[in-house]
């Protein structure tokens, strides 16, 4: 299978499993990663989805051998491995031990958050043999952390660590080695606590509102917030606080 798939209370956990490549995606890889999350995210069992990499390591990108016997790795819809590309309604983490490389490294940007060892390693190194990272590092790098250290990172092709990442705001958590996807485990939990539709909603106004004109931000976001402030809706969201132990929930904060 090269690719593991498993839910349990709520989360979907995807595991890269080549690890004798580091990983690496080739067809079959890509092909199963690109199912099991499109599984994932229609699965109303599964509130939050989980990538992370067996034997060490998250994935160190394109298998360049498979490559270069005519295997494809992306599609023109979801993208590289079936997940850069892919426009999701769940939140995704991804859960980093080892190396996140290249288009490893792309799969890690197109996540929501980040949980990674403090000796995990990350970078673009195609560079050194005259590619590019075309999978979406050129522009998320820069749209995740100042534009200027992600130019010094592409035009290096250096790597740099979990703390270096976590310092320019690209790293929600960095913890002991081995820990990474009890941590991420952990942070999927405080994100199952909320309303499923709140969560939704947010992750689409976080993702498409970078793009809006400033003169209709407003405009769009309460389109689609909308839903979560019908009568019923707030009716429902307080007695939720209330079984919280938090009688007035957060409306004078609106």
């Amino acid at each position: 299978m090269a690719v593991c798939f498993h839910v349990e209370a709520g989360i979907a956990t995807i595991t890269f499993d080549r690890s004798e490549v580091r990983n690496a995606i080739d067809q079959a890889t890509a092909h199963n990663v690109s199912v099991s999350v499109g599984l994932a995210d229609a699965d109303s069992d599964v509130r939050v989805i989980l990538l992370t990499g067996a034997g060490g390591h998250f994935c160190v990108g394109m298998d360049i051998d498979a490559y270069q016997r005519g295997e494809v790795m992306r599609s023109p819809v979801n993208g590289f491995a079936g997940v850069t590309q892919r426009v999701l309604k769940k939140p995704m983490i991804a859960a980093v031990e080892g190396c996140a490389l290249n288009g490893g490294f792309e799969i890690v940007l197109a996540c929501d958050m980040v949980v990674a060892a403090g000796d995990a390693r990350f970078g673009f190194t195609e560079a050194r043999r005259g590619q590019v990272p075309n999978a979406g590092g050129l522009f998320r790098l820069p749209r995740q952390m100042p534009p200027k250290i992600a130019a010094e990172l592409i035009m290096t092709a250096e790597e740099v660590s979990a703390s270096f990442l976590a310092a320019h705001g690209l790293i929600n958590r960095v913890v002991p080695h081995g820990e990474a996807l009890s941590a991420a485990r952990e942070l999927a939990e405080k994100i199952i606590a909320n309303d499923a539709q709140a969560i939704e909603i947010s992750k689409r106004v976080l993702n498409e509102s970078p793009n809006w004109p400033s003169t209709e931000m407003f405009a769009r976001q309460d389109e689609i917030t909308a839903p979560l402030f019908t009568p019923d809706s707030l009716r429902a969201g307080a007695a939720r606080c209330i079984g919280r132990g938090n009688a007035h929930g957060d409306e004078d904060a609106a």
